[in-house]
């Protein structure tokens, strides 16, 4: 429903036209090629594949398309790894509607679009301290997995498992794994 109403309210602009529509993040790459888009807007939230995901695999397979990040997740970290997977723009969905528009139109001109309030907080955050496997276990852990679960997952040895676990809990100031994934997430790092 929200793809469709932003695709209506992009349409009603004289010189914008949606020329095509994914549903799934895992669609992305086919939807723009069958298209032959200038622009994708992407959710960082998509089945099949994250945006952020689906934002890296565009850039791979059709570098020439700009990519617009909308969201509802104004979080650094989100925008750090949406810059980091080639996004051109990166936009909160409580931003007024002619925004979008107007960053559409800029990421063509080859301009970076970024939520001012969301730049100036991922700056002062800092980059994401959490390393790749750290990430990769720790949202593995997400769900209550054991670690024996997680190692048998992920083909790593449990104590393997136990220091990325314990690093990640150290580095994200938490008390728990549990407490290490909310901060993670709150933070926009998984």
């Amino acid at each position: 429903m929200v793809r469709e109403a932003l695709a209506a309210l992009l349409s009603l602009e004289d010189d914008l036209e949606v020329v095509a529509q994914a549903a799934r993040g895992d669609e992305v790459v086919g939807a723009a090629r069958d298209g032959q888009v200038d622009v994708a807007l992407l959710d960082i939230e998509m089945p099949g594949l994250s945006g952020l995901d689906a934002a890296a695999r565009l850039r791979d397979a059709l570098p020439g398309v700009k990519v617009v990040i909308l969201t509802t997740f104004g979080r650094p970290g989100y925008l750090r790894r949406a810059m980091e997977a080639g996004a051109d723009a990166f936009l909160v969905k409580d931003a007024p509607a002619a925004q979008l528009a107007d960053a559409v139109r800029r990421v063509l001109r080859g301009e970076r679009v970024i939520d001012p309030v969301l730049a100036a907080a991922a700056l002062a955050e800092g980059a994401n301290p959490l390393t790749d496997r750290e990430r990769e276990v720790l949202r593995a852990a997400a769900d209550g997995s054991t670690n024996a679960e997680i190692a048998g997952r992920l083909h790593l040895s449990q104590g393997t498992v136990r220091n990325y676990l314990s690093l990640a809990i150290q580095k994200t100031a938490a008390r728990n794994r549990a407490e290490a994934v909310r901060t993670a997430r709150d933070k926009g790092w998984l």
